[in-house]
């Protein structure tokens, strides 16, 4: 008999929109007193400089605003588990709308103040289970709004590391929401229960076939804080670096996950 499918935990859709919008007010609120020489300096995302990603979290935080407009769908397509392993389809198409939209708006505070507002008003009245056409396949709005959380968490973590004491703060609710997806993620991905993996004070998951843990101290475990867990999940840190730097402690046999990383894309 095959294993139950997965099913995704629920999240307090009031909660969600909430982190939503702050997050991308902390990100708004950085972005705007960047100058142009901190704009223009690299990422460790390809070629992208500073000025391309903050144009790009306008592009995925804007998302929900512009599938509000569209059509409603017939049905959800695409579950929340599912969504990490659908984007890296979309790589070619997002590079190339991020770099039109940072050329197309060279003053970035005007395009956050409009996203921002465009998006209060948006969800404001939006009941959680409207399905969206996005680009990844149809969704709940309430869905689709954890994936931004993971987005902004994520891109905000890319912007700390290319702006020296930049130091853009992360909302709890949606550090705790991108954290807990991408955890459900590796448990998708590897099913089962020989492992593990802590990520104090967001997540546990077990995961990893083999002899099944069933009380006591599990035989293999591996722990990590959030930010380093994330790093992992989106290919930012190599699992092998982590461990060496401490950042990871992983013990058992079954504890290595550095075949299973990383999970976006």
């Amino acid at each position: 008999m095959p294993p139950a499918k997965k099913r995704a935990r629920t999240y307090d859709p009031l909660k969600i929109r909430t982190a939503v919008l702050t997050q991308f007010g902390h990100v708004r609120q950085a972005v705007g007193g960047l100058g142009d020489e901190q704009l223009a300096l690299p990422t460790r995302l390809g070629s992208w400089t500073v000025r391309e990603l903050a144009a790009h979290m306008v592009l995925v935080v804007g998302a929900a605003s512009r599938a509000l407009e569209r059509d409603v769908p017939a049905k959800a397509e695409l579950g929340l588990l599912e969504w990490p392993s659908a984007i890296a389809a979309r790589a070619g198409d997002i590079d190339a709308a991020t770099r039109e939209l940072a050329a197309a708006h060279p003053d970035l505070g005007a395009l956050y103040a409009g996203t921002e507002e465009r998006l209060t008003r948006d969800l404001a009245d939006a009941p959680g289970g409207r399905i969206l056409a996005v680009r990844t396949g149809s969704m709940t709005l309430a869905d689709f709004l954890v994936t931004r959380t993971v987005e902004l968490v994520v891109h905000c973590d890319d912007l700390n590391a290319a702006v020296p004491g930049l130091g853009i703060p992360y909302d709890r609710q949606a550090l705790a929401a991108c954290t807990r997806l991408l955890a459900d993620t590796l448990a998708v991905k590897a099913p089962g229960g020989s492992t593990e993996v802590r990520i104090p004070p967001y997540a546990v998951v077990q995961c990893v076939e083999g002899p099944r843990h069933t009380r006591g101290t599990p035989p293999n475990v591996v722990e990590t804080d959030p930010l380093t867990w994330i790093r992992l999940a989106s290919g930012r840190v190599t699992w092998k670096d982590a461990v060496a730097e401490a950042k990871v402690s992983a013990s058992g046999e079954r504890a290595d996950l550095g075949g299973l990383l990383p999970l976006l894309g």
